[in-house]
């Protein structure tokens, strides 16, 4: 609920000093709000703990799902992959959508609850689709369960998606709301929030990982699946518990966001022929951007003027609008040099376990675990890396910098760019070690045999996944909802989302052509179904050399960038 109303009609309410009323927000009946009484961490808790919860939900069903489609529904290894592709594909692309509708229509409380409600019904009819009887396809994949609860199972599987669609930039923006920038405390303590996010974004995985994968593979997948619909309706319970303390947007009787910033690429292009000695500047932005990017992208400053010279209101747009439209606009090459590293980060649930699985996984005498239990390290990594960051390394270069969160958010995204480069090097030599000891050992034509080699010479890659994400990840979490316009910030974190979800399909793409590039005339290309015939370390290599390639590119783009907001 962006609450309605306006904080004009309790002006003469009095005012202390100290508790002052925070400018441009207003309570959820639309009265003025006061710093002490609202907002800050009293609110942010509510909602980092609806992210765990979401994230526990989320994961609890993305990381073992293709362990159930190839076992109770019977599908083959490739339908099943193909499945999951495009599951997390689209469910990576929708908050652009969940964004746009939160933005433009129904504001990010409501959307939340909406999103929520959702998720409870989508997860409770992919519980009951697991708990409906049939036969045992379990031991046999050519048997397959009634079409009704294939369908069912679907149905509920994309509803989750959509769920998450609305849920996933809504509830971060308006966590990230209830800090109010033009305070220094509060500036500061956003900063610290989205390190606090990220981490908690990371405990609902890593304990999904831990105990739902457990209890869908020994237990029951309608106790694997219930769990998380539990979860997801206490988070809703928690969040609406928080409301009296919620700090919303002052809704402003205006021309919505991306209304004005349509308009100036329109008027811009019809303007595409005026010369640039006609166009004058009328107006500053009114504190809302800062004017000093004006010299870039002059193609749009042809929107402030009319072609027949007209100033009527409605014909031209203002400074204000122009610069809206040049922030968004400045963000996409910033978004564009990312995309390699998403590409890194597809790697380390797909190839990453790939390896684990040809390695020596055994403790003890009889048990072997599963590879992709490694992934624990990533979240583990992260856990203990974020109060590190937070509490010992922020502080230290705040002294140095005098930046409030100590360096800025670009050079935090450029040190985790750098590490995942550093991941790929070593995933490579790893590579290169696995491979010569495969030869070594005689096993190169065996594609089931375990290579004399064990599973935690993985672990470096692991950990370097997990410190590039502690800098990139909530970097680009906090870059992309605070270079935006406000009315624009949950679809400044949807454009963070989309990174992944491009990336994705990007890794997809480069893993088919390099396959059928060096696989021809029936040799074994670099990504071969028998790793001990390919080279793995050929590819991680070329990632490497493509990554240094983009975060070179990208040191370009920062150092160029100008910042919409105070750093």
């Amino acid at each position: 609920m962006e609450a309605t109303g306006s904080a004009s009609n309790f002006s003469e309410v009095e005012t202390p000093l100290i508790d002052g009323v925070v400018d441009g927000f207003i309570d959820y009946k639309g009265r003025p709000v006061f710093r002490s009484k609202s907002g800050g961490w009293r609110s942010a808790y509510f909602i980092i703990g609806v992210e765990v919860a979401e994230r526990f939900a989320y994961y609890g069903i993305s990381s073992n799902l293709i362990t159930y489609l190839t076992g109770p529904l019977g599908q083959s290894t490739a339908t099943a992959a193909e499945n999951v592709n495009a599951w997390s594909g689209t469910a990576s692309l929708l908050p652009l959508l969940g964004a746009f509708v939160a933005d433009a229509f129904l504001g990010r409380y409501r959307t939340i609850i909406i999103a929520s409600l959702l998720y409870v019904l989508a997860l409770g009819l992919l519980t009951l689709s697991a708990l409906i009887p049939y036969s045992d396809c379990e031991s046999d994949t050519s048997c397959s369960p009634p079409r009704f609860q294939v369908i069912l199972f679907f149905v509920s599987l994309y509803l989750v998606a959509f769920a998450q669609g609305g849920h996933k930039p809504c509830v971060q923006a308006f966590g990230a709301d209830q800090f109010d920038t033009e305070n220094p405390e509060e500036r500061k303590a956003k900063s610290s929030f989205f390190n606090w996010w990220y981490f908690g974004m990371c405990a609902g995985p890593l304990v999904a990982l831990c105990v739902l994968n457990y209890i869908q593979d020994n237990l029951s997948w309608g106790l694997g699946f219930g769990i998380p619909c539990i979860m997801m309706s206490v988070a809703l319970l928690i969040f609406l518990g928080g409301t009296l303390t919620y700090r919303f947007g002052e809704k402003v009787e205006e021309k919505g966001a991306f209304l004005r910033i349509g308009q100036v690429f329109v008027r811009a292009y019809r303007n595409r022929r005026t010369t640039s000695s006609s166009i004058s500047l009328e107006e500053e932005a009114c504190g809302t951007l800062p004017h000093q990017g004006s010299h870039q992208f002059r193609f749009l400053n042809k929107a402030l003027v009319s072609p027949d010279g007209s100033k009527e209101e409605g014909k031209i747009c203002s400074t204000g609008e122009v610069d809206e439209a040049k922030a968004v606009l400045r963000l996409f090459p910033i978004w564009a040099s990312c995309l390699v590293f998403a590409v890194v980060f597809a790697q380390y649930s797909t190839l990453f376990t790939k390896q684990g699985v040809t390695m020596d996984r055994s403790i003890g005498l009889s048990f072997d675990i599963p590879a992709a239990t490694l992934q624990t390290f990533i979240s583990i990594t992260i856990v203990i890396l974020i109060p590190i960051y937070d509490r010992v390394l922020v502080p230290i270069a705040r002294s140095i910098t005098r930046i409030p969160s100590g360096i800025t958010v670009l050079q935090r995204i450029g040190i985790g760019i750098f590490i995942s480069v550093l991941s790929m090097v070593v995933s490579a030599l790893v590579e290169t070690k696995r491979l010569q000891i495969a030869e070594e050992y005689g096993l190169v034509d065996d594609p089931n045999a375990t290579i004399p080699m064990k599973i935690w010479w993985l672990i470096p890659q692991y950990l370097l996944t997990g410190a590039a994400d502690v800098f990139a990840m909530v970097g680009l979490q906090e870059f992309f909802y605070d270079q935006v316009p406000s009315e624009l910030r949950s679809i400044g974190l949807a454009l963070y989302l989309s990174i992944f979800g491009v990336g994705s399909f990007i890794s997809s793409f480069l893993i088919s052509v390099v396959d059928k590039t060096t696989g021809g005339n029936g040799e074994d290309g670099w990504i071969s179904d028998n790793l001990n015939r390919g080279h793995l370390d050929y590819f991680y290599w070329f990632l490497a050399g493509i990554s240094a390639i983009a975060f070179v590119i990208y040191l370009y783009l920062a150092k160029s960038y100008i910042y919409n907001r105070p750093r």
